[in-house]
């Protein structure tokens, strides 16, 4: 028997506490303490970034000196850091300078970035636990790897979620042929009936590209836009 959804277990109740907009902060503050991905004065492109828990936390990592540019389908409701802006916007049909200049300090000239985050995934029902749901998790982060060589430096930074399942270690061998150093991570603060993991990488190499993904089972095209979102 699946195990019940717990919806406010001491992660949200904390979120709740330290003025977060979702639980899912401490799953990047947990990313950052284990691996360290962000410094100060860095670029960030926050891909799917509703409902903007990760903007706040990059943002306090990278100081005002750094700069962190979202997007996601859904506008973000809180109110934005200062040294960050967020757009609405499809992640399939916005270009890479709309997203670089995101990220651009005001008076900078756009560069690409330094840090690259996702934490997309389809929009599900019942807890991300079917087969559908973790190829189209999968064509969601071949689509941030597919960007990556436009939006992030040789030798920047990635984390992405994704639902595990068999699809899951060709994307990780995809991720390995673009980046120096990568492995998959489950924070804390990840549900425990939950299956998604995150992909950390650093170093991504440089003149490298997306190759193209082989074929996904059921999915001939990319997923369709979730009705409300990026879904968390």
């Amino acid at each position: 028997m699946a195990q019940p959804r717990k919806l406010h277990d001491r992660f949200f109740k904390q979120a709740k506490e330290e003025g977060y907009a979702a639980r899912s902060a401490y799953k990047l503050k947990q990313i950052q303490e284990k691996r360290h991905l962000l410094k100060r004065g860095d670029r960030v492109i926050d891909l799917g970034c509703a409902p903007g828990s990760w903007v706040q936390v990059a943002s306090e990592i990278i100081g005002e000196k750094g700069r962190v540019g979202g997007i996601d389908l859904q506008e973000v409701n809180i109110e934005i850091p200062p040294n960050a802006r967020t757009l609405v916007g499809d992640i399939f049909k916005t270009d890479a300078i709309t997203l670089l200049k995101l990220a651009t300090p005001e008076g900078q000239s756009p560069r690409l970035a330094d840090v690259l985050l996702s934490d997309m995934a389809p929009n599900t029902e019942g807890g991300a636990g079917g087969l559908g749901d973790h190829f189209r998790s999968i064509e969601l982060c071949r689509r941030v790897l597919e960007l990556a060589p436009s939006l992030l430096r040789p030798g920047g930074n990635l984390t992405m979620k994704v639902f595990e399942g068999e699809a899951y270690p060709q994307l990780l061998k995809d991720t390995q042929k673009m980046f120096s150093e990568v492995k998959g991570y489950k924070p804390e603060a990840t549900r425990d009936v939950s299956r998604e993991m995150f992909i950390v990488a650093k170093g991504l190499k440089a003149g490298v590209s997306m190759a193209p993904p082989p074929p996904t089972p059921g999915l001939a095209k990319p997923p369709p836009a979730p009705r409300e979102g990026w879904g968390r």
